[in-house]
């Protein structure tokens, strides 16, 4: 027979993990890059951009179109590393259960 009141808190539990695990990794950073380090962009464990650095070698009004690229993918890179560490963060928090592809909202 199932112990309801058993897997109840265990879920309990879980779920101030991962409550706690959310709260902590939006004060972590991760940044980007492209272009070999050209570009960098760092965001907030919330997704939010909070920092981009651009080389000075890069501004050249006839190939903005590059650097825009070169933005966009310096973005990019550092929502994969914030998707990688909320991955990371939500198997600690569950200790390695997969709950479906379940992410820490932000």
């Amino acid at each position: 027979m199932i112990n309801i009141q058993g897997l109840m808190k265990q879920a309990q539990m879980v779920q101030k993990k991962m409550q706690e695990t959310q709260e902590r990794l939006a004060f972590e950073e991760r940044e980007g890059t492209s272009g070999g380090g050209l570009v960098k962009v760092t965001l907030s464990g919330k997704g939010e951009m909070k920092k981009i650095s651009i080389s000075p070698e890069l501004i050249n009004k006839d190939e903005i179109d590059v650097l825009e690229d070169m933005v966009l993918a310096a973005y990019n890179d550092a929502h994969q590393k914030i998707d990688e560490m909320q991955e990371n963060g939500m198997k600690e928090a569950t200790g390695g259960m997969n709950f479906g592809g379940l992410k820490i909202p932000y």
